[in-house]
């Protein structure tokens, strides 16, 4: 049995979530792989990817506040929200309004998005409608309408402005060299931002450029974050091909959540999932006294109550 524990991965554009899924699949020689939290095929950065009992601590992680770096196009909206999508038709007066924008208003815009907000996702995304991911419904021809929830942008950082032409050296997306909207005026912004679990990032570019009324869309993502793991401890899935390894069940619970140390008594209680005569402030990881990982529990009343059991 391959060991359990986390793959911190930096997904490279171009794969799915899932085809990086299949790659580690191959790598360990289990079928019990998943990720936490999906990654478009254009968005790069950090993918946790869980191996055997450790797939049961993804649906825990995917809870926690991730940090991205993006940039953002303003000029022209797109039927996805992202640079993958088909340009929308711009009014006529969008051209002057480009023209017109300066940094005091960009950056105002962007810093209406910072708190606790009101977000519509993106249609194309894995939300289900009915049953059906919202993103095969659009791709099948359906409208729709996904309805505004909450979500809180902790910190949203503007950094680099650029005014430009759609189709000039280096920049991606419909607009490229040779698409419809080649010529026309943009301005790229820069941002980075730290949210909730279940912020879309396209849909902050979006609505920034439908405050603006000049239309915007995402043209490059990187996720810098999920929770305690970073950028700069994730590998490749190259330099996971050369040495295949994993964060240990119990130093990805370490990372991730509050620990306390359990007595024998204790321990054994929590290997059979009764509850724990203690209180807890959260969501706690639990360890047995030579340090292995025994389960997540979460208060209840002035005991605590298992959430999951790792043994």
């Amino acid at each position: 049995m391959a060991e359990s524990g986390l793959v911190v991965l930096d997904k490279p554009a171009g794969l799915t979530s899932h085809d990086v899924v299949a790659r580690v699949r191959r790598l360990a020689g289990t079928r019990k792989v998943g990720h936490a939290g999906t990654l478009d095929p254009m968005a790069t950065g950090v993918l946790v990817v869980g191996v055997e009992r450790a797939t049961r601590l993804l649906g825990h992680l995917m809870l926690t506040e991730k940090a991205y770096d993006a940039t953002v196009r303003l000029g022209r909206g797109t039927t996805t929200d992202d640079a993958e999508g088909e340009p929308l038709e711009s009014a006529p007066a969008v051209g002057a309004r480009i023209a017109a924008l300066d940094e005091t208003r960009i950056r105002a815009a962007f810093a209406t998005q910072v708190g606790e907000i009101e977000q519509v996702p993106t249609a194309v995304s894995a939300i289900k409608v009915d049953g059906k991911r919202a993103y095969q419904r659009v791709r099948a021809g359906e409208s729709v309408e996904l309805p505004a929830r909450p979500v809180t942008i902790h910190e949203l950082t503007v950094h680099d402005i650029r005014a430009g032409r759609a189709g000039q050296a280096g920049q991606a997306g419909p607009d490229g060299p040779d698409g419809p909207a080649k010529g026309l005026a943009v301005v790229d912004v820069d941002i980075s931002l730290r949210c909730s679990s279940g912020t879309y990032v396209r849909a902050i570019a979006r609505d920034v450029g439908t405050a603006l009324g000049v239309g915007g869309h995402l043209i490059a993502l990187r996720r810098t974050a999920v929770g305690p793991y970073r950028l700069a401890e994730a590998v490749s899935l190259d330099e996971l091909a050369e040495r295949y390894r994993v964060l240990p069940l119990a130093e990805a619970a370490r990372a991730a959540f509050p620990g306390r140390v359990l007595t024998a008594a204790e321990a054994e209680d929590v290997r059979h999932g009764r509850r724990l005569r203690a209180p807890l402030a959260g969501l706690t990881a639990l360890f047995d006294p030579e340090g292995d990982f025994l389960a997540l529990y979460e208060p209840s009343g002035r005991d605590a109550k298992a959430v999951a059991v790792f043994v």
